[in-house]
């Protein structure tokens, strides 16, 4: 091989040497700070980029995809003067990367100690129990502090989260006990209500119940009632019918005089009752001998006899004498 042939391999080689070392692929989501002598000249996104040897350099390469920073538990002092231990998640990521190259020597380091600050800022002004219950405002101030903080650094936060919040083990006794109790109370209250409830259904029930019984009572003593019309009703309109029928048939004075009987004795028909009878209708019936003698209508209670006294004799005359003197006595007088 003669010695131009072999420049022209050395150049060759060198040629192929510089395009390796200055060409430079900047992947998705990526972003590569260059600097030229020193300084910043730009910074290449995603693609195929081919920079000057020895005066250009990548100062820094950046990941654009949101990044995730778990920050240790801290001793947190609470309003209340309660110590607790408290850690943090952020999310967040890189918008500019050329403030978050030259912004701060160590910008994560610097977002880690800001959010350890901005916690005990927040929790500081509230009490245990606030604490443990605000959550969710824990996080919103948070987030909005941190995100206004890291603007100069480049850094986007995008939310703050308190991933474990861990109070003395004397609080923790004590809120257990306090929610035991809670519970036993809250036991207590449904199981009355439960009672209440039944006690107020019992009593609707029984209160449902006798209504109906009185309607029920009223609708059978208002049918019993409207049935008993009826009935006399008819038995009226029976009767009515047979008078008429009895008038237009023109009775005779003896067929009227029996039916008076009739009434008597349906009145009398065995019952204890009194019944005044017009002088008329007495003098009726002691006149109809046959009929007085069959219905025993008129007749009066006899009078229990007397027992018979063995009669004395009067020594002065006898009974047969006593008799003759009653004669002739009675027949001076005529």
């Amino acid at each position: 091989m003669s010695g131009t042939e072999t420049l022209w391999v050395v150049i060759g080689v060198l040629v192929l040497l510089f395009i390796i070392t200055n060409v430079k692929i900047v992947p998705q989501a990526s972003e590569f700070v260059i600097e030229r002598l020193g300084k910043y000249k730009t910074s290449w996104s995603a693609g195929v980029h081919i920079k000057l040897p020895i005066i250009d350099s990548v100062a820094k390469r950046i990941t654009l995809k949101e990044q995730v920073m778990d920050s240790p538990p801290q001793p947190v002092i609470t309003k209340d003067n309660v110590t607790m231990q408290i850690d943090t998640v952020v999310y967040f990521n890189i918008f500019d990367s050329k403030l978050y190259t030259y912004g701060a020597v160590n910008p994560l380091s610097a977002l880690e100690n800001l959010t350890a600050t901005t916690l005990r800022n927040i929790v500081g002004g509230l009490a245990l129990d606030d604490t443990l219950t605000s959550r969710d405002e824990i996080n919103a101030h948070m987030t909005q502090a941190l995100d206004v903080a890291t603007d100069k650094w480049g850094i986007k936060v995008n939310r703050v989260e308190l991933k474990n919040i861990i109070p003395p083990k004397e609080i923790q006794n004590a809120m257990e006990k306090q929610m035991k109790a809670e519970r036993d109370r809250r036991e207590t209250l449904l199981q009355a209500e439960g009672h209440k409830a039944a006690a107020i259904t019992r009593a609707e029930g029984d209160k449902q119940a006798m209504i109906l019984a009185a309607e029920g009572e009223r609708d059978a003593r208002i049918a019993r009632a409207e049935g008993e019309a009826k009935a006399i009703f008819l038995a009226k309109k029976a009767e009515a019918d047979g008078i008429r029928e009895l008038i237009s048939s023109n009775p005779t004075a003896p067929i009227i005089e029996l039916k008076k009987y009739e009434a008597l004795v349906k009145m009398c028909d065995g019952k204890a009752a009194k019944i005044i009878i017009p002088t008329d209708a007495v003098n009726a019936t002691t006149q109809n001998v046959l009929f007085s003698e069959t219905t025993g209508l008129g007749n009066t209670t006899v009078p229990a006899k007397e027992p018979k006294r063995p009669s004395e004799q009067d020594p002065c005359c006898n009974e047969n004498d006593y008799l003759e003197e009653r004669k002739k006595d009675t027949t001076s007088d005529f």
